[in-house]
């Protein structure tokens, strides 16, 4: 990279640095926050780290919760196995039978990205203070190549395609000797960083960069006390820089290999103080930009990739059009199938191109699209029952393979959580619509593709014969009905509706031998130990958002029993791209670490 002097400069003096603006938190109770940088808010690994961890702290959380809550319910509970309800809302005890008891669970923060400085990784005298940002050397150092040095708790992830952190001197002394950079995990600490092997570093008594060697080049300004200096490294490059109070210095490294270097600082002089930036805060330094125009250069790359052989005799048009019209079949999106099918022949046409023809829906396609396209609204709306009603008449062989066992029972655990969800929302004060939604609740974007399944379900339904008779079909057989919509219910009443409906569930399934199936139904029934769920660390089994998958997965289910792949080739696509880049990001980091394929190209331009 080119030393352009304050190219990606800030006006930082005296500016305002609000947390909120830059970074993402999740505080869960009793542990530190997930924290997200700014300039990684589009990783990929970042996403996945996220989504360990968020799942990991509920589960102890849940376990936590589930044991207090089961010392309640033993003094009068009702179990879904038989028994009576605690008046005041008791845990029911048959529900949370399986939670054993254990001992209070740490875990540490982030495996993977850097948070704090190392209690343990440090040469003596130094004292890592606060909540583990700031370091303070109170040693004394015996000789003039002695010096105390500290590493992170973890090493820059290679898979994030770009690191970099800051430290402010929050006190340096006259002829102190400083150290800013990075090192391995062997790396001695009895020496700063830049003199060992394997270590790299910015040095501020001389302003001199120390790759590995006690002899350094001239790189930057010295730095003193209150000055911000900054350290990155671009494994898409290979290459690291620093910065000094926003200023970009340059190119320091060339040359690194994509390993794991943790952040590490060295000091020399009792009373220096130094304070880390991992990301928590806003960057002096406009990291930001630069990432975003590593995200542009990557882009621009992809654009030019030679795809003609990719798929013959397609080329990049005729194969990018089939995708799309497969995707549009699979989906049952009917008109807008034939509408792009119109399309495509209109531009071949007017441009005399040759190649592949697209098909669009048509005859007994149009049927069972619809029909699936039926069942998806049902679940999409919350209404459990009538998905299994059309599933039934539309499609009964679906349901009776044995290899769609556990379509049916996502179903059926679905129904649960959709009468718990109508509990939920009484409990808090809003009677439920006939979908399940809260009357005040603002759409969500999960359902607004269904927004044109609606307009073809109204002008289409016409066109079916076979769906004049569908409401005589009968509901689905379980002994306890839908709850009744009358507005004089109570939520005790969708919650006792819920019960026997659980008991049910766990007549049905609780013998079940497959672990999956016996932690599903211990966390669905964990529900009914809170008096709201939607606030409790099982809430997030209510998101609306989980109807998507049940939807796809009978979707799916259908197809197949039709002859036809469960997943559209596109999907499938998009999916097998992202687990290569994964695992090339994991194994070399650089390039793929900067590609997201649903941020970057599934999610529309704004």
């Amino acid at each position: 990279m080119e030393r352009r002097e304050g190219s990606y400069k800030r006006r930082w003096s005296g500016e305002k640095l609000r947390h909120e603006d830059d970074l993402e938190c999740t505080m869960h109770d009793g542990h530190p926050p997930f924290f997200v940088p700014s300039y990684l808010r589009q990783s990929r690994y970042v996403e996945r780290l996220k989504r360990t961890w968020d799942g990991h702290l509920a589960e102890l959380e849940a376990k936590r919760d589930a044991r207090e809550e089961h010392k309640i319910s033993r003094k009068g509970s009702v179990s879904l196995r038989g028994g009576t309800q605690d008046s005041a809302g008791g845990a029911p005890a048959g529900l949370l039978s399986g939670t054993q008891s254990a001992d209070k669970e740490e875990i540490d923060i982030l495996d993977g990205l850097p948070s704090k400085w190392s209690d343990v990784d440090k040469w003596t005298g130094l004292e890592v203070l606060g909540d583990g940002s700031e370091v303070r050397f109170s040693g004394v150092c015996k000789t003039s190549d002695e010096a105390a040095s500290i590493r992170a708790n973890h090493p820059m992830p290679i898979a994030c395609g770009l690191y970099y952190y800051e430290v402010t001197i929050l006190s340096r002394c006259k002829e102190g000797l400083i150290g800013i950079g990075f090192s391995g995990f062997r790396t001695a600490l009895n020496r700063l960083p830049g003199w060992e092997a394997e270590s790299w570093a910015y040095h501020g008594d001389d302003g001199y960069s120390f790759s590995c060697s006690a002899n350094g080049k001239s790189y930057g300004p010295k730095f003193v006390s209150q000055d911000v200096i900054g350290c990155g490294i671009n494994f898409r490059t290979g290459q690291a820089f620093f910065t000094k109070n926003g200023v970009h210095l340059g190119t320091a490294f060339t040359g690194l290999k994509n390993t794991e270097y943790y952040p590490s600082i060295g000091i020399k002089k009792s009373g220096e103080h130094l304070r880390a930036n991992f990301g928590r805060s806003r960057f002096v330094f406009d990291i930001d930009g630069m990432m975003a125009e590593e995200r542009r250069f990557i882009r621009n790359e992809l654009n030019q990739a030679y795809v003609k052989h990719l798929h013959p005799p397609d080329d990049e048009n005729t194969l990018i059009q089939k995708l799309v019209s497969q995707y549009l079949a699979h989906e049952g999106y009917v008109e807008t199938s034939k509408a792009f099918a119109a399309d495509v022949r209109t531009r071949a046409e007017s441009f005399a191109a040759t190649g592949s023809e697209v098909a669009a829906l048509g005859g007994e396609d149009d049927v069972q699209t619809m029909n699936r396209q039926k069942i998806r609204r049902a679940i999409l709306d919350g209404d459990i029952d009538k998905a299994l009603k059309y599933t039934q008449s539309f499609f009964p062989q679906v349901l009776q393979d044995k290899r769609n066992e556990d379509v049916y029972f996502q179903l059926r655990c679905r129904k649960f959580v959709e009468m718990m969800r109508r509990y939920a929302e009484l409990q808090g004060g809003s009677a439920p619509s006939e979908n399940g939604h809260n009357g005040h609740s603002a759409p969500d974007e999960t359902f607004d593709n269904q927004m044109e399944l609606d307009d073809q379900l109204s002008r289409e339904s016409t066109k079916q014969n076979n769906l004049s008779s569908e409401e005589d079909v009968d509901m689905d057989t379980s002994t306890a009905s839908r709850p009744n919509k009358s507005p004089h219910m109570t939520s005790a009443d969708y919650l006792t509706t819920a019960l026997v409906y659980g008991q049910e569930l766990q007549a049905e399934f609780g013998s079940d031998d497959r672990p999956a199936v016996k932690e599903q139904l211990r966390q669905l029934f964990a529900i009914v130990a809170y008096v709201d769920p939607r606030d409790s660390v099982v809430g997030e089994i209510l998101d609306k958002r989980g109807r998507v998958g049940i939807a796809e997965g009978i979707n799916g289910a259908i197809l197949v029993s039709l002859g036809k792949p469960a997943s559209a080739a596109l999907e499938k696509l998009c999916s097998q791209t992202q687990v290569f880049l994964d695992a090339a990001a994991a194994k070399a980091g650089g390039k793929p670490g900067l590609v997201n394929v649903r941020e970057d190209f599934l999610r529309p331009s704004e």
